[in-house]
């Protein structure tokens, strides 16, 4: 066998390692992106209840909230949305807001419901304006849909 020959089967040892490799490391890369992909968005859409209140989208009440679509949220980020609350009792009230029933049960880890309701009286027939943010650690893993239900009540 000549030198060239030789060369040449080197070359083409050299370019099948080459593209073996470089085949290798895109499968790797792909499953690490895929990995990646499926903890970067989590959605959800939270049943609410309510307990003599009245929970509505807007100021007159028209429209009621029976449940609330965060949508897609980017871990590390927030998600407000406002809603009005309607004391539907006969006395003087303060609201509470539960969250329970979070699937999977592990979620409450990684994400947080909270509102700006500071506690104030409200009178019967009275409508309170509040902003619930839903908070996403950007530690969350291996969650990529969640589920958990609001309570809203009024004490009084």
């Amino acid at each position: 066998m000549s030198i060239l020959e030789r060369k040449g089967e080197r070359i083409v040892a050299a370019a099948a390692l080459a593209l073996v490799v470089y085949i290798l490391s895109l499968c790797l890369i792909g499953q690490v992106l895929s990995a990646v992909q499926t903890n970067r968005t989590v959605s959800n859409v939270g049943a609410v209840k309510a307990i003599g209140v009245g929970v509505y989208w807007d100021q007159t009440c028209a429209n009621t909230v029976t449940s609330i679509d965060w949508g897609t949220i980017e871990p590390g980020s927030t998600v407000n949305k406002t809603c009005y609350i309607r004391n539907e009792g006969n006395s003087v009230s303060t609201l509470a807001l539960q969250t329970s029933s979070w699937n999977p049960s592990n979620a409450t880890d990684y994400i947080s419901l909270s509102w700006d309701y500071g506690g104030q009286s409200v009178n019967p027939s009275a409508v309170v304006r509040v902003t619930f943010t839903l908070s996403v650690s950007s530690g969350i893993q291996n969650i990529t849909n969640f589920s958990f239900d609001i309570t809203i009540s009024a004490t009084g």
